[in-house]
């Protein structure tokens, strides 16, 4: 009961760790040791900002101040029109002393990065709005006309902007469902990349392979497309925060006289020693979250397994299937080929790999 108890414990930490963040090393690092609390930075900068936008209300409110107690300094439609215009930026001003205030010492401690990014994009769109709101309020004293010609604008904008106002809801479509986040490697279409930028309107990849590079390596191109392309595209996901670990294959080809029970125990050995214990957790993650779905739990091993099948050009091929966190599938890839060959190519009776033009 108690070992029981410790592994719905060492599960439940793997779980939040892989929600803190989308990076595969880090999660592991944080289930395994104990739970470090969030450390709050405050940078220059942020302190800079909140002191010029209160600084901007303060010389604003000594404006309106100055001309109240000199009334007859302007005449009396200039000083209304005057006034009006400072009591707009004074607000203005105050809402962002108060965004940034909120967005540094509030929005700033929270713990989970991607939570802080798009509560920081949701709140940025609310002062955005606001400041529009309090612009429009001073343009147009007389708020009738200003609701008619905000009726009459966003009739036209509605025509005229219809993917990007399609965008945006998709951009709401992606904080609420998340089928993809900032960090995340996926692919849309014909894009595959790591997601660098979720904005109101695009979505922006570092492309990885492409069409100069076969591997998973970043082409050093970006890719940007419209958030409503989630709305009538699959996205594939190889990055899922609960699970960001893809099965990947290594295939070699064989002649039928090879010792296959030799083969598979070298390929299984590689694995297992370059891979480690990860791959039993990894594993049990999976069927954890596999147990709370109505889907009947699959024959899932927690070490590789190595299967044989005969080719089309008469060789027969090992197949050796193992668990890899999906931006390391090049490079852990790369590394078992050389060992296996290496260990495999010392012992040329018991191995017998296709020759000359018979390859």
């Amino acid at each position: 009961m108690e070992r029981r108890d410790k592994e719905q414990e060492n599960l439940s930490r793997l779980e939040r760790a892989a929600q803190q963040t989308a990076d595969p090393k880090t999660m592991q690092r944080k289930a395994k040791k104990p739970e470090d609390k969030f450390h709050f930075s405050l940078r220059k900068t942020d302190l800079w900002w909140t002191v010029g936008f209160a600084a901007g209300a303060l010389l604003l409110f000594g404006i309106q101040v100055l001309i109240n107690w000199r009334l007859e300094w302007l005449d009396p439609p200039l000083r209304v029109r005057v006034l009006n215009y400072v009591k707009g930026g004074l607000l203005i001003f105050v809402l962002l002393t108060v965004a940034n205030v909120v967005e540094v010492f509030l929005i700033g401690r929270i713990p989970n990065r991607v939570s802080r990014f798009n509560l920081k994009r949701i709140f940025r769109l609310i002062v955005g709005v606001a400041i529009v709101f309090v612009a429009i309020s001073v343009l147009f004293v007389d708020w009738y006309a200003a609701v008619v010609s905000l009726g009459l604008i966003s009739l036209i904008l509605g025509f005229a902007l219809q993917m990007p106002i399609s965008s945006f809801i998709a951009w709401i479509y992606i904080l609420a469902r998340a089928p993809y986040r900032v960090g995340d490697r996926i692919r849309i279409g014909d894009a595959h990349g790591d997601v660098v930028d979720v904005s109101y309107l695009d979505t922006t990849l570092w492309e990885f392979g492409g069409e100069y590079l076969w591997t998973d390596h970043p082409s050093g191109r970006i890719i940007k497309f419209p958030n409503s392309t989630v709305f009538d595209t699959p996205v594939f996901n190889y990055s899922w925060p609960l699970f960001p670990y893809v099965w990947n294959e290594i295939k070699f080809q064989l002649a039928y006289e090879s010792d296959l029970e030799f083969v598979a125990l070298t390929m299984r050995e590689v694995v297992e020693e370059q891979i480690g214990d990860v791959m039993g957790q990894k594993v049990k993650v999976y069927k954890h979250m596999l147990s709370k779905t109505p889907v009947d739990e699959l024959e899932v091993r927690k070490h590789p397994v190595v299967h044989f099948r005969v080719s089309e050009n008469t060789w027969l091929e090992a197949i050796v299937r193992y668990l890899v966190p999906p931006k390391e599938a090049g490079r852990t890839k790369t590394r078992l080929i050389k060992e296996m060959l290496a260990r495999m190519n010392a012992e040329p009776d018991r191995v017998l790999f296709p020759k000359s033009n018979l390859r």
